[in-house]
């Protein structure tokens, strides 16, 4: 485990490095009942809380981050809260929404003149954008991401919440390499590497393989 120089006191020390995942994030509700029902709603994971708790607890699929409501979670006004949400594929994201009777703002993205209407045109990275409100009008922004920005995922770890993601991840190294080979002329027996080095290289948001 590494190590580094952390600065406490004016005193210099090093410590281990200790991961910190974030678990749970709180929104103000006014009616922890319909809230329920809307979060029902997003097909999302009702996760199980100590009896008595009046903690209501959902999981978005592929997240490793909780949303929690309740009646004495928060003294924050009821619908001042706000969320990003990350998926790969805005458009069947925003079906599944609708579909599930959630009104979901059109989808757009921001161009050289500002916000435009649709999918960003090249499907870039943190372009395509969505909102949806709770009940309460907690907002929630869509955000399709492919490809993380350099410095966002350690380089050396990958990761999938789920096999939607990975499948997704699969989908696109293919379209890659089959270029890939046709530059080459012919197939490449190592494929399971080359695979692996753009995945990898995709959510840390270094130079993919071409």
């Amino acid at each position: 485990m590494s190590t580094k120089p952390v600065r406490i006191n004016d005193a210099t020390t090093s410590v281990a490095r200790v991961d910190m995942k974030l678990e749970v994030v709180i929104i103000p509700v006014s009616d922890v009942d319909r809230a329920t029902q809307f979060y029902k709603k997003l097909w999302w994971r009702q996760d199980v809380t100590p009896p008595g708790s009046d903690v209501v607890q959902f999981t978005p699929p592929g997240s490793w981050c909780s949303l929690q409501f309740g009646k004495k979670l928060t003294s924050a006004a009821p619908g001042s809260g706000k969320g990003n949400l990350i998926v790969s594929d805005i458009v069947a994201a925003r079906k599944k929404l609708v579909d599930a009777g959630i009104e979901v703002s059109e989808i757009f993205h921001f161009g050289p003149n500002g916000p435009a209407g649709g999918p960003d045109p090249e499907r870039g990275s943190y372009r395509s954008l969505a909102t949806f409100s709770d009940p309460d009008s907690n907002s929630w922004l869509l955000q399709e991401i492919t490809t993380r920005l350099p410095g966002r995922v350690d380089s050396d770890m990958t990761s999938f919440g789920s096999t939607n993601d990975l499948a997704s991840a699969l989908r696109r190294a293919a379209a890659v390499h089959g270029k890939h080979e046709k530059s080459v002329g012919k197939a490449d027996p190592n494929w399971p590497d080359w695979y692996a080095a753009y995945i990898g290289a995709e959510q840390a948001g270094t130079e993919l393989p071409t």
